[in-house]
This record gives structure tokens, C-alpha cells and sequence, in this order.
């Protein structure tokens, strides 16, 4: 495999290359491949989505744990070197896919039900994936995924950071989000500019949530955070009185916020996973 050989003479001789329009940054240390899936705790019985095959570093070394892996890969070149080359273990099924446009409900069914994601993402859909991973969090288990230090970092902030935003509420109000290890800019090909983190979300069943929401709050909740941070320099009242959500009705936010038991001079990063979930439910309580 290309891990034991060097990258750039195979990408050279297959006339293939990294394009900086999909994100692609390819590993090129088979340890850090193996130690990924060693953390991401795969099982002999595990069905494993990889989004973004690549040269297929974490595929051979899913494929040795896993019964099944199905990689989606966007790139038609990687593909037919793949299917040409004839080297991806025999479990392995790859699909001609964007991972953006997937069915996620026939990904699953092919999982068994529901679906875990072992993924060195491409960093350009980082945001995207991560918002379509919640929009099919019913259908999903886990995701390890390799991400920009700072968009993990955004994952995990701290109420009241500059990092603390749409994606830490969300994220946080229906998984369990974990940093496993740093990556360095030299595991890659070609070399990225920044650091990496991998992380691992645990899409956990409502009775383990440390903060309970119901499912189908989850449009209203997602309204209602960005209204809030679409504007953070204001004050919370003034900026969800702004939002589309609620459309300049000023005196419905003060009384909202007011049930709510929150200030309303107070500014978006200062409210906590559970202010914003409080925030929702009573929101739709009004609706």
C-alpha cells in the first residue's frame, strides 16, 4: 500500500494529485493511521463508513478490525487507481460518492441500522459534515474524525470563549464530543498549514444526554442559536429580535427571555448548552 511506499511517486506515476478544491491531505504514516482506529475502538462485528478513502491509510487498517468497510470517496481518479490497483482488502466496498450529498438512511441500512464514521475528513466540508451528521444523528452511533485543530477546538469551547458558537450548542446538546490525539502538519501529504485534532462524537440515546432535547426541537434549537450568534456583538435581545425567527418582534423575545429567567443585555456566548436548550423548549411552547 501507498503507506510503505512514498506518496508523491505514487500520485506521480498514477497521474494522480491532492486537490486543494476537495481538501485533500493524505496520510502518510502508517502508525497514525493504525493508532486511529485503535481509539476509534472498533469491532470485529462494526460496519464502518470512511468518508474520503484517499490512497486508503485508514482503510486497510479499518478493514483489518472491522467485518465490512464502505468508503465513500468523491475523487473518480482515486477511484478507478483503487479498482486498478487491486489492493484494498476484500470487505472493503467503495462508493463514487459526495460525502455531502449521501443518503445517510440507505447508508445505515447497509450498516444494519445505524452508522459509525471513521473519517480523515476533508477540512473544506468540515462544517457542513458535522451539520449534516446532526441532521441524521438518529441515524448515526459515532464519528471519529481527523479535523482542524481549531474547527475541534470550536467543538468543545467554553462558554464565554471566542471559539464557543452554533456548532458547540448544537453539537453539545446531542453527543458527547472527546479530543483522542493531536496530529502535526508532517503526517500528511501534502503538508497542511495548520494542526490537527482527531475527535470522537458519541451520538448518545436521549436517556444518557447530559442535556435533554426532543428530536424534532432540533430545527427551532438550530433557528434560535444562530439568530443568536448572527449578530454576537449584540445584546441577545436585539439579535434574536433581528433573526428571521422571530422577525423584529421584540416585546415576544423580552417575554421569552424573561420565562427563561435571562438577561437580555446579555450576548450569545454567554449562554450555556442548557440556557439555549431551556431557551428552545419554551420557545416552542409559545409556537
Amino acid at each position: 500500500m501507498p503507506l510503505a511506499t512514498n506518496v508523491k511517486a505514487v500520485l506521480k506515476a498514477n497521474k494522480l494529485a491532492a486537490h486543494k478544491t476537495l481538501g485533500q491531505n493524505f496520510l502518510v504514516h502508517r502508525h497514525t493511521a493504525e493508532r486511529i482506529v485503535d481509539l476509534a475502538g472498533v469491532a470485529p462485528t462494526d460496519t464502518i463508513i470512511e468518508l474520503g478513502v484517499g490512497l486508503g491509510a485508514l482503510t486497510v487498517p479499518l478493514a483489518a478490525r472491522a467485518a465490512k468497510v464502505i468508503g465513500l470517496e468523491i475523487d473518480a481518479g482515486i477511484i478507478k487507481w483503487h479498482q486498478e490497483n487491486g489492493e484494498l482488502p476484500a470487505n472493503v466496498t467503495l462508493i463514487h460518492q459526495d460525502i455531502l450529498r449521501a443518503d445517510f438512511a440507505e447508508l445505515a441500512s447497509q450498516c444494519g441500522g445505524t452508522i459509525k464514521i471513521v473519517s480523515n475528513l476533508p477540512y473544506s466540508i468540515s462544517n457542513p459534515l458535522l451539520f449534516k451528521l446532526l441532521e441524521n444523528r438518529h441515524l448515526m452511533t459515532s464519528a471519529v474524525l481527523m479535523l482542524q485543530k481549531e474547527v475541534a477546538q470550536r467543538l468543545n469551547a467554553r462558554v464565554g470563549t471566542k471559539e464557543y458558537g452554533p456548532l458547540t450548542v448544537l453539537l453539545n446538546g446531542y453527543a458527547a464530543v472527546a479530543n483522542l490525539m493531536q496530529v502535526g502538519p508532517g503526517q500528511f501529504h501534502p503538508r497542511p498549514k495548520v494542526d490537527s485534532t482527531v475527535v470522537k462524537i458519541l451520538f448518545q440515546p436521549p436517556t444518557t444526554r447530559a442535556v435533554q432535547l426532543p428530536t424534532h426541537d432540533f430545527n427551532l434549537l438550530r433557528a434560535l442559536v444562530n439568530g443568536a450568534f448572527g449578530q454576537r456583538r449584540k445584546t441577545l435581545l436585539n439579535a434574536l429580535s433581528a433573526s428571521a425567527l422571530f422577525a423584529n418582534r421584540k416585546s415576544e423575545v423580552r417575554e421569552l427571555l424573561a420565562k427563561a429567567d435571562l438577561d437580555p443585555a446579555i450576548r450569545a456566548e454567554r449562554l450555556s448548552v442548557e440556557d439555549y436548550v431551556r431557551l428552545a423548549n419554551l420557545a416552542s411552547q409559545a409556537t
